[in-house]
């Protein structure tokens, strides 16, 4: 890949939208292990490591969007093992948006955050 393409890329985040239907899907995707909490995305497209993404998250029953900047940490590519799905797990930004975010979704999924459950990353 070019510089000129690695700078365009960089310079323009990809917009991605999620709507969670449910607290299990919620559990599923949140990432509380992140230092800023984080989320994962099922998405064929490919991203790599470090690319910057800008999400436009609805939580359930919630009418908001929620904007928030993040960065890709985790890639589960096609194919994985014990049938994961393919996406990307994306780490909240350390702004206050991302703290808003990380706090919103702590505060649905309180109590179930230490549950041995498996989610779609661990």
């Amino acid at each position: 890949m070019s510089n000129a393409t690695q700078q365009s890329r960089q310079a323009r985040p990809s917009v991605l939208a999620m709507n969670i239907s449910s607290k299990s899907a919620l559990f599923a995707s949140y990432m509380p292990y992140l230092s800023n909490g984080g989320i994962f995305l099922p998405t064929p497209k490919q991203y790599s490591l470090g690319d910057e993404v800008f999400l436009m998250m609805q939580l359930m029953d919630d009418p908001a969007k929620y904007p928030v900047a993040g960065t890709v940490v985790w890639i589960t590519p096609a194919g994985a093992q014990r049938n994961k799905a393919q996406g990307i797990g994306v780490q909240f930004a350390s702004d206050e948006t991302g703290k808003a975010v990380k706090h919103k979704i702590e505060q649905i999924l309180a109590g179930h955050l230490n549950s041995n459950r498996p989610t779609h990353t661990l």
